[in-house]
């Protein structure tokens, strides 16, 4: 189906444009949404006819999209998430997730705006785009843990996503008591504990 674009849309035309689309794309989205017109003598007069308060509504919804962008420039937002040892998810954050926590902070922002392909299913520092309008695109940091002591320590850099930095193991120390044990049958008392730990 040919349709006329209302607004720019990423990876199919500018406003103005008549661009092939499938029929069901068109029927679904575009029309409903309001994104575009089917193609025909009528639609292209009524089109040149709006053309003007059609660019200037746009100009005003990208600069909206450009303040709330300053807004949440470099801005990272923490998620608290159960997890185990090895820092998998029990369930993850999902879009919904990132909508909720943006709208808790104050900014309101449309499902379709946030552009997570697949969910987050680890703890750690997750970049997710945010389309806000076709011309407008920021990208904010979830950091997603499992308490908000753990988020803090995460933003400084440490790894949290294996078991020995959970429980602050220090590996050298473990590397050194097996290898103590190893080498001395009477390190381990009849509890099997070390000796150092009775």
């Amino acid at each position: 189906m040919d349709v006329i674009l209302l607004e720019r849309i990423a990876k199919l035309g500018q406003m103005g444009e008549t661009v092939k689309v499938r029929d069901g794309y068109a029927r679904n989205f575009l029309l409903p949404q309001g994104k575009a017109l089917r193609a025909n003598a009528a639609n292209k007069t009524r089109f040149e006819a709006e053309r003007a308060v059609l660019e200037a509504r746009n100009l005003e919804r990208k600069s909206e999209a450009q303040q709330i962008a300053e807004k949440l420039e470099g801005k990272t937002f923490i998620v608290v998430r159960s997890a185990g040892e090895t820092g998998q998810l029990y369930g993850s954050v999902a879009a919904r997730d990132v909508i909720a926590v943006l709208a808790d902070n104050g900014f309101d922002i449309g499902r379709n705006q946030v552009d997570m392909n697949n969910p987050v299913k680890t703890i750690g520092l997750h970049t997710v785009p945010l389309a806000l309008h076709a011309d407008v695109t920021v990208t904010v940091t979830f950091n997603v843990a499992r308490s908000a002591d753990e988020a803090e320590r995460q933003l400084k850099g440490e790894d949290l996503s294996s078991a020995d930095a959970i429980y602050g193991i220090d590996e050298e120390a473990a590397a050194e008591a097996a290898e103590a044990a190893a080498n001395d049958p009477d390190y381990l008392d009849e509890d099997g504990e070390g000796e150092d730990n009775a």
